[in-house]
């Protein structure tokens, strides 16, 4: 083939392989804690894994990376947090944690500040944010109980953050769905919580997109 033809070639094949080129992927970072690590579960059991099998076979450009680690406080979590942006750059990053700070009586001051601290810094890197709106049992009583769960509802409107529902809410009122300590989900009901946040979030990245 002469150069010329070559050139010729060139132009009208690279619109046709534009055409074809992959999708942009949304990446979203899970920043969560046992509820979104499979505690006591299998990995394949997870609905984190599920809904990204769901995603795969389903041909959807979204990759879920989960950073999510049993135990994780809200300042556990803010220590890592510039290394994991730094490596994984998600265009997406969605906060399930508060947990463990309500059940070991964190002022609530403390668990706002850092949730603020969270959803600020992921957002500084780029990523659109979302908070899920996070509860837990009533031990400490009604007023600890009713403050923390606003909290997330305050820090998602002082940071523009998109407030995402508990995926526990009605699954930790089911027995059957509950593993023997009463505060994990089981494997049945990870396919409950996989379809579920399947919905929630194809509802954000619209309000993203």
């Amino acid at each position: 083939m002469t150069r010329k033809f070559l050139l010729i070639l060139t132009v009208f094949l690279l619109p046709c392989f534009s055409l074809f080129a992959a999708p942009t992927v949304t990446k979203i970072m899970l920043v969560g804690d046992s509820l979104s690590a499979g505690y006591g579960l299998k990995q394949e059991q997870s609905w984190v894994y599920l809904l990204q099998n769901k995603y795969v076979q389903s041909q959807e450009a979204i990759e879920i990376i989960n950073t999510s680690v049993s135990g994780q406080t809200t300042d556990n979590a803010l220590l890592k947090l510039q290394t994991q942006l730094a490596t994984h750059q998600p265009s997406h990053v969605l906060i399930e944690l508060g947990g463990n700070d309500g059940l070991r009586g964190f002022p609530i001051k403390v668990l706002k500040q850092n949730l603020r601290a969270l959803a600020e810094q992921s957002q500084q890197s780029g990523a659109s944010v979302a908070i899920m709106a996070v509860q837990v049992p009533p031990n400490l009583g009604p007023r600890y109980t009713q403050l923390f769960a606003q909290s997330f509802a305050d820090i998602a409107n002082e940071t523009q953050s998109y407030l995402m529902p508990f995926f526990m809410t009605e699954i930790a009122t089911d027995p059957t769905l509950m593993q023997n300590d009463n505060l994990h989900p089981n494997a049945k009901a990870q396919p409950q919580i996989a379809d579920f946040m399947a919905k929630e979030i194809a509802t954000w990245l619209n309000k993203t997109n």
